[in-house]
């Protein structure tokens, strides 16, 4: 004897699911048996219909005179199904993906918006997605539009442009949490769009180019502000040493002749001479040669 046939979590189970442990009675194994009966005399030709494949992502859940046969799906592979007796559904194992359409919703700070998400979900208990609901995919479509408009009606529209992974997130828990009675398992959550009216478009284009403009004029000004104390320890280093001047002044010059080649005429004045070749000029418009 199994010890564990009578456990509480097969028997939760069982109860969920609608999953008997009575045996199939009087009539019923009467009815097992012509169904045998009747394929062993029709062999080979009923071995053809009685046989079904499965394949490798599906599962079939098979239904004796209307009672779940066993606690779980049967397959991949071959299976065998009497005649009369037995009903099979197939069950899709892989991953399905639902497109939730655009959903208006009044935001929290009453500001009407259409958003848009994805759902990818998958089917793990094969008995359990057909006996505990009538249309497994159906319901969590409508599920997963019920829930994108609840969790986003609470969130203020900057709180949706700037938490989507989070939002997601907690869709993903609300519906993973709802579903699993129904043999569903949420694997991922995505809100593909968000769209807003084209006036609040507008103002919000608006706001954003009046924080940057006020931004620009900010960082103008301290740029302003550096560059002046930049020029003032230059006016101080030069006015400490003449010929640091005299230098910048020419290396000025080399720098404007390099970058534009033409005849540049400036004027030169005459104290720049008595630092460099030793001449002084005087007030009568003189010149002597100290040396």
């Amino acid at each position: 004897m199994d010890p564990g046939a009578n456990s509480p979590e097969k028997q939760d189970k069982e109860n969920l699911v609608g999953i008997s442990s009575k045996r199939l009675g009087v009539c019923g194994w009467i009815l097992f048996s012509l169904s045998l009966l009747l394929m062993i005399i029709t062999f080979p030709i009923s071995i053809w219909m009685c046989l079904k494949i499965i394949k490798e992502y599906e599962r079939a859940v098979v239904f004796r005179l209307g009672r779940i046969q066993a606690d779980k799906a049967r397959g991949p592979g071959l299976i065998l199904v009497l005649p009369c007796i037995d009903v099979f559904v197939k069950v899709d194992l892989r991953t399905v993906t639902c497109n939730i359409p655009p959903q208006e919703i009044l935001t929290r700070d009453s500001v009407t918006t259409q958003v848009d998400g994805v759902v990818y979900y998958r089917i793990y208990s094969a008995v359990s997605a057909v006996a505990n609901v009538n249309d497994v995919h159906q319901a969590t479509f409508l599920l997963a539009q019920t829930t994108l408009r609840n969790v986003l009606g609470t969130q203020t529209l900057s709180q949706i442009l700037a938490g989507r992974e989070e939002i997601a997130h907690s869709i993903q828990t609300l519906l993973d949490d709802a579903t699993e009675l129904w043999g569903i398992r949420v694997a991922r959550v995505e809100i593909k769009d968000v769209r807003i009216p084209v006036q609040l478009q507008r103002s919000m284009a608006a706001e954003a180019e009046a924080t940057r403009e006020a931004r620009a004029r900010v960082l103008a000004a301290e740029g302003e502000m550096n560059a002046s104390k930049s020029l003032k320890s230059a006016s101080m280093v030069l006015a400490e040493s003449p010929i640091a001047l005299q230098l910048r002044y020419l290396q000025t010059l080399t720098t404007v002749a390099t970058e534009k080649n033409s005849t540049i005429v400036f004027p030169l004045p005459m104290n720049i001479l008595e630092g460099i070749g030793g001449v002084s000029y005087n007030n009568h418009g003189k010149v002597q040669n100290r040396a």
